[in-house]
């Protein structure tokens, strides 16, 4: 029970997915009374000091999920995440578009699906997973010209999907949560 090393879920009043924190600020937000509701399993309990009046020692009851106050939550829907490797590996599931093999991280890159050099953008609808082997190959054609069709679409995540991508050892009651904010045609889902 006692993980204090475990990444906690926060959300906002409605359940919308936020982000991760880690004990510390939970404790700070539990402590500045902005916690509206918990859920999930119990991490750990954090032991503070002594009260002088009553010899009480104070103790916060960490959950893997907690609702927080002060979130707009409008904002989310016309949020853009922003595209970084890691992310972008996490949602092609660690696999070349193109030839179909898994890789870690180190083997992998970034491809443009239409070329940077031939006006194409950086975002999260034009790249994709990219073992190097084969990025080289495509060079700085399409997919077409290169000869080497897609193995699937990209999509741009949304902020839920997005938070899931950023997680790391989530817990199955959070990874559920997740799940239930993803839209029902989420590539992700297949893939959970």
């Amino acid at each position: 029970m006692q993980d204090v090393h475990q990444s906690i879920l926060r959300t906002g009043v409605s359940g919308m997915p936020l982000e991760w924190i880690q004990y510390q600020t939970a404790v700070r937000l539990y402590y500045t009374d902005q916690v509206v509701y918990t859920c999930g399993s119990e991490l750990a309990i954090i032991h503070g000091g002594l009260n002088t009046k009553t010899g009480k020692q104070s103790k916060i009851q960490l959950h893997s999920i907690i609702a927080t106050q002060g979130c707009n939550q409008t904002l989310h829907q016309f949020y853009v995440p922003s595209l970084n490797n890691p992310t972008l590996f996490k949602r092609d599931a660690n696999l070349c578009m193109y030839c179909g093999n898994h890789f870690n991280d180190s083997k992998l890159s970034r491809d443009h699906i239409h070329p940077i050099v031939k006006g194409g953008e950086d975002t999260w609808m034009n790249v994709i997973t990219a073992c190097k082997k084969c990025n080289n190959l495509k060079a700085g054609r399409s997919p077409e010209e290169a000869g080497m069709p897609l193995l699937a679409v990209p999509f741009q995540p949304t902020y839920a999907e997005y938070v899931y991508l950023k997680g790391k050892n989530i817990l199955a009651d959070q990874m559920d949560f997740l799940r239930a904010h993803f839209p029902r045609t989420s590539p992700l889902l297949e893939r959970l």
